[in-house]
């Protein structure tokens, strides 16, 4: 009798084959898939509409990290939790952080009001940049093509084309903000995520959260932004996909100011939200910020 070989369905066997990438949170894994196309098979770790800042990893993900050949991080601060992760799960991936290269931002005093980011410390939200996303990409590129050298090809073209999309939007927000009189490129979100948005594109953000979303403002700082909207006549004030909306909405009822609209800093959306892929996010937060704080005279 002949017995039959075990033989995995083509699907099964090509998905075996992929590159194991983990990616700490969305916006991170959508860069990965980019970058990855068919070649990889990604995993994030903090989904959609998730907060990073107050994440609590599960057994799931300690598996998903143990089975990775590749782990991409932020890096600069943000992932206080990984360390623990990472020694729980027994991971031996590579460790990819995305951030490596690009010129950190410093919390500036009295930016902050979270234990996690004090004055002084890295602000990491760097990929509010579009500048040090190419970086980004270029980052996670090297990294899959030492991993999967077979495949360098593949990701090195999939890298080119995902950069020069990354190029073309950087210019469309450079060219929306440039129609703002600049003493109307003022913002109030909900925490303090747009420094390097601010730094790249030549805006104001103030927040009454610092860096971090598990901070907790004091009156006297609700007080005092509700003061500066006024003394500035700051246009709007903007919700987060992230944040608790009550906050920014007592601001700007308390202050006479008009909410602009929801931005999306620390995650995307689901497929059917404004903001699944980090091009759409960037997308909508210009549209949405141009839209509020144009010339109405």
């Amino acid at each position: 009798m002949i017995m039959g070989l075990a033989v995995l369905p083509a699907s099964a066997q090509d998905k075996a084959d992929r590159l194991k990438v983990v990616a700490t949170f969305s916006i991170l894994g959508d860069l990965a898939r980019n970058v990855g196309g068919d070649r990889a098979d990604i995993v994030t770790l903090v989904g959609p509409n998730s907060d990073i800042h107050v994440y609590m990893p599960t057994a799931a993900d300690a598996q998903s990290v143990r089975s990775a050949r590749l782990l991409i991080v932020n890096g600069l601060g943000l992932e206080g939790w990984l360390p623990r992760l990472i020694e729980a799960s027994g991971s031996k991936a590579n460790i990819v952080i995305a951030s490596n290269g690009v010129a950190p931002r410093k919390v500036e005093p009295g930016e902050i009001l979270s234990r996690h980011h004090a004055p002084g410390s890295l602000d990491p939200h760097a990929w509010q940049s579009v500048t040090n996303v190419e970086i980004y990409v270029a980052n996670i590129r090297d990294a899959m093509v030492a991993a999967d050298p077979v495949n360098a090809g593949i990701y090195k073209a999939n890298a080119d084309a995902y950069l020069a999309i990354l190029k073309a939007l950087d210019h469309d927000i450079r060219d929306a903000l440039a129609q703002i009189p600049p003493e109307r490129r003022k913002v109030i979100s909900s925490h303090g995520a747009f420094g390097y948005f601010a730094g790249a594109y030549d805006i104001t953000f103030l927040a009454p959260q610092g860096v971090s979303t598990d901070s907790e403002p004091s009156a006297r700082d609700i007080a005092g932004l509700v003061t500066q909207i006024r003394t500035e006549r700051i246009p709007a004030v903007f919700l987060e996909n992230v944040s608790d909306p009550r906050l920014i909405r007592q601001i700007a009822a308390e202050a006479g100011a008009t909410v602009g609209g929801t931005l999306y800093s620390d995650s995307l959306t689901g497929a059917d939200g404004e903001a699944p892929t980090y091009i759409e996010l960037m997308e909508h937060n210009i549209k949405t910020i141009a839209g509020a704080l144009g010339d109405r005279s």
